[in-house]
Order: C-alpha cells, then structure tokens, then sequence
C-alpha cells in the first residue's frame, strides 16, 4: 500500500532522509517512530507528495508519487503534523470545500460529507469557526478531510501530539476503528501510541531506517523480557535467596519504592521459580508481573547507539 525504495532529502549539506526503504502492507497499522528531528515528517511529506526526493521513489497503491502524483493523492488521506486548515472557516464551509476540491459530484458529497460527520461526532460544531475550537476537535476536523475521500491509506503525523489524556483517548479510539478497514501509518515519538495502534514499527533516527519489526518482537530485545518483578515489605532474605537459583541472572531493587525486579539467564523462565520460593519464605506479596520488556529502554539503546556512531564522510563533511 505504501512502498519506498532508497528515498532520500537533502538539504544542502544535511541529509535529512538517508536512503528510507520500506513497505506498509494492507491492513496494517505501522508506526513510524523516532526522536524528534529524525526524518519522520519529511519522510511522510515526500510519500504525500508535498516534498520532491533528492532521490529514490515512494509510491502509494502501487503509483509512484512523483510520476503520477494526482493518482497516488487519490488514494490517499493525509493529516498533516498540527492539523492545518483555515482557521476562519467554519467546519462545514471547510469540510464542503474540500469536497469540492476532490471533484465530488453532489450527491456523493452530500452523502460522504453526513457520513464522515456523523463518524467523527462534529454535528454539533458545524457552525463554529475552526479557529474557536479545542485541540481536540480541530484534530477531528484534520481526519475528517483525511477521510472524506474514503481513501485505503491513511497517513497521520503525530495524531496526539499536544492533547490531554482525554483527547489523546478520543483521537485514539477513532484512528482504532478507521484501521479496521484501512492502511495507516503513523509518525510518532510517542511509544505509548505504539502500544495504543500499531502492529509494526519502523524506528528511524538521523534518517536512517534502524529496525522494522513487531511491538512485541522489539519488546523482545529488552533486557526486561521475561524479568519478574514484585513488591514486598522485607524482602532482603528473599533477594539473597532469590539469587542463588540457577535460572537467575541478576537482581534489582529501585531504591524508590523498593519493588524488586529478577532478571533471567538468557532462555530462562523463571516465573514460577521465584513464586515458589516467595511462597516457601511466608512472604506477603502485594503485586508481582511478569515483564513483556520495556519498548522505551530498546527504543534508547537503537537511537542512542546511532547518534553515538562516528558520522559518515558526508556527514563530517555538513
């Protein structure tokens, strides 16, 4: 649904994006996650069209956004990082305006323009001048365009950035049911919204393409992966004897809060190991998990060991 090969920005010196390739399959929901000044929104510029490569091709259902850029906008919806639109209009002067843009005839439009509507719960802010609306709803506004054209792809850059939890909960639960029925990429430094969305995440930093996997399989390479962590007052005997098991590798205690976390031997399971000996001991214990692995401390090791990597040629050179 969305495919880049080798897509490259420069801007004098700066390369901005380094050579991207990668694919968005039908029905997935990839998240295109890096630190800030990564690439992520001129990368998504250059898929929408509204940026020429320096070099290398993106294309959208198949058609190559520079060749044939008018059959690539077709068929897709885009919404922009901050939602832009004009301010002055009201929802539906400007949601009207754009079906006129996309060459609908009336009673499509008439009849998309209620159905997007009714979707995205705007009835009631119709009237409003765009400009008078919270954050919230003018993201609302910014996907209803996105989607007024009922396009298989969608493409947001960062959806949630600057709303509150209840917003970010609302634009969520939206993007939630328009990926049941569509392709979605989505840029964001948010790795809550990962968890939230996406099925496949492509992490990218100085614009370079580092890992495209799963959530899970990313989780994975955490050193938490498979860890047991617990609270439980008076637990210094328990963490000695905790450490002579042999599937254990290490232990911590955060000095905070004093929650104990067991870390395993590499292929190690040792979830029942450390219950059975908490349950041996008398132990009382008020909560006890075992860990998935922790996405953020992956997502540091990948984009940190990339900045702290000796710059190529061209980059000494800017």
């Amino acid at each position: 649904m969305i495919e880049t090969d080798r897509l490259t920005r420069r801007y004098g010196g700066l390369i901005a994006v380094d050579a991207l390739s990668m694919r968005v399959e039908p029905g997935q929901v990839l998240g295109l996650l890096g630190p800030n000044g990564a690439g992520k929104s001129t990368a998504m510029r250059m898929i929408a069209g509204f940026l020429v490569p320096t070099s290398g091709t993106a294309t959208v259902c198949g058609h190559d956004v520079v060749r044939e850029p008018l059959k690539a906008k077709r068929a897709l919806g885009y919404l922009p990082e901050g939602a832009p639109n004009y301010g002055e209009m009201t929802v539906r002067e400007f949601l009207q305006f754009v079906i006129r843009v996309r060459g609908f005839k009336a009673d499509t439009g008439f009849r998309r323009f209620d159905e997007v509507v009714q979707r995205l719960q705007l009835e009631e802010v119709l009237e409003q001048c765009i400009e008078t609306l919270s954050k919230g709803l003018r993201r609302r506004v910014g996907l209803a365009q996105a989607i007024l054209h009922d396009p298989p792809v969608l493409m947001l850059d960062e959806p949630t950035d600057g709303l509150d939890p209840n917003q970010k909960h609302a634009v969520r639960q939206l993007i939630d049911v328009m990926a049941r029925d569509r392709t979605i990429l989505i840029s964001t430094h948010l790795l809550e919204e990962v968890h939230a969305l996406c099925n496949r995440v492509v992490i990218i930093a100085r614009g370079r393409l580092l890992a495209d996997a799963t959530p899970a399989e990313l989780e994975r390479q955490s050193r938490y992966h498979g860890a047991v962590s617990f609270s439980a007052p008076g637990s210094g005997m328990s963490q000695e004897m905790l450490g002579r098991l042999p599937q254990v590798a290490a232990i911590e205690v955060d000095p905070l809060d004093g929650r104990v976390t067991v870390f395993p031997r590499r292929g190690e399971r040792i979830l029942e190991a450390v219950e059975g000996l908490l349950r041996a001991q008398g132990l009382e214990v008020s909560e006890i998990q075992l860990e998935r692995g922790r996405l953020d401390e992956v997502f540091r090791q990948i984009t940190t060991a990339t900045e702290d990597a000796p710059a190529s040629s061209q980059e000494a050179a800017a």
